[in-house]
């Protein structure tokens, strides 16, 4: 495992605040219906993807998540500029404007979504895992869930042939207490959701979502156990959403209190202090950063302002394909 140095610490405080800054400006333009559709925000959970991608090789590692999944791919380098492109519906955008919100998908970057059926990844990532360990490639699929998709069936019956497989995969529920409006206190008899993974004799763990050294240790011992052959591991990551559901979510089902709660706990926070404790840069250069980051975001809305819509044969070059069509056939698709 590697050692977090002091360059890491700096580049997650400003890795983290460029992610939340990019989702405020994201609901911003969603207010002024510049992004249309579905939008599901990421603010307060970036310390999951600080953590996950320091643990990652990147140069083979892949990823597939459900539909809050506009950081992630950042993360692991899909350029932002892409990403904002695709909210705008632009073609420059990571599924050339087809794909939207939910949808945001990167082969280049080994990220796979992105996808709006609740649990339907799940067993896509452990299919994706079972193509490296057939044919002998050293990579280990990352698969991400939300709290509201471990009661689907198709998360016990992925569990169960990723066991028997001994699958590289690492499945990973991202838990930030409801699914949706709904707590998971309500909808599972299993509070403890890491325990879902003992009964398939998965080694699972409860992990401090709000806490990036915390998930980079688990996910690096994760990841080195599935590369050596050995199986899948379950991470159960506690985290916290500070913005609704979706963009249309009233949030009318936990209060003030408990959001400001875990806002105390900040993950950006918990890095500043850091870096503010052991005196890596002065308070004076970390504030410098917001202007960095704000002409980066600004960058983002200026490329998919400047970007054009898809024409409509586009449609059938990116999303359907039919074999004998002349126009196909032209294309590298």
């Amino acid at each position: 495992m590697k050692k977090i140095s002091n360059d890491i610490y700096l580049k997650w405080f400003k890795d983290m605040s460029f992610w939340r800054k990019f989702e405020d400006k994201c609901r911003s333009l969603y207010l002024k219906q510049k992004i249309r559709g579905f939008l599901h925000l990421y603010n307060g959970q970036e310390a999951i993807p600080a953590g996950l991608v320091q643990a990652m090789d990147l140069k083979k590692d892949k990823m597939i998540t459900a539909y809050r999944c506009h950081i992630l791919p950042i993360a692991m380098g899909v350029n932002p500029k892409k990403i904002m492109a695709e909210l705008f519906g632009k073609n420059t955008g990571t599924s050339c404007g087809m794909g939207g919100s939910m949808h945001i998908f990167s082969k280049k970057y080994r990220f796979y979504g992105g996808h709006g059926i609740v649990g339907g990844q799940i067993p896509i990532g452990a299919g994706i895992a079972f193509a490296d360990k057939y044919f002998f490639r050293d990579a280990v699929t990352l698969t991400l869930m939300g709290d509201g998709a471990v009661n689907q069936g198709s998360l016990h019956e992925t569990f169960n042939m990723a066991m028997i497989w001994k699958l590289p995969v690492v499945f990973i529920c991202e838990n930030n207490k409801y699914a949706m409006g709904t707590s998971v206190k309500r909808s599972s008899n299993i509070e403890e959701i890491y325990k879902i993974g003992l009964a398939y004799k998965m080694p699972s763990f409860c992990v401090d979502g709000m806490d990036p050294i915390k998930i980079y240790e688990h996910a690096s011992n994760a990841i080195e156990k599935a590369r050596k052959g050995k199986g899948p591991t379950f991470l159960d990551l506690r985290t916290y959403r500070y913005r609704g559901h979706s963009m249309s979510d009233s949030e009318s089902y936990r209060s003030k209190k408990e959001i400001n709660e875990f806002k105390s706990r900040d993950p950006i926070l918990l890095i500043k202090k850091y870096i503010l404790d052991n005196k890596l840069v002065s308070e004076k250069i970390l504030n410098e950063f917001k202007d960095e980051i704000n002409k980066k975001i600004e960058e983002c809305v200026n490329f998919a302002e400047m970007s054009n819509y898809p024409n409509e044969e586009k449609l059938y070059s990116v999303v359907y394909y039919k074999k004998n069509s002349t126009f196909l056939e032209k294309k590298n698709i």
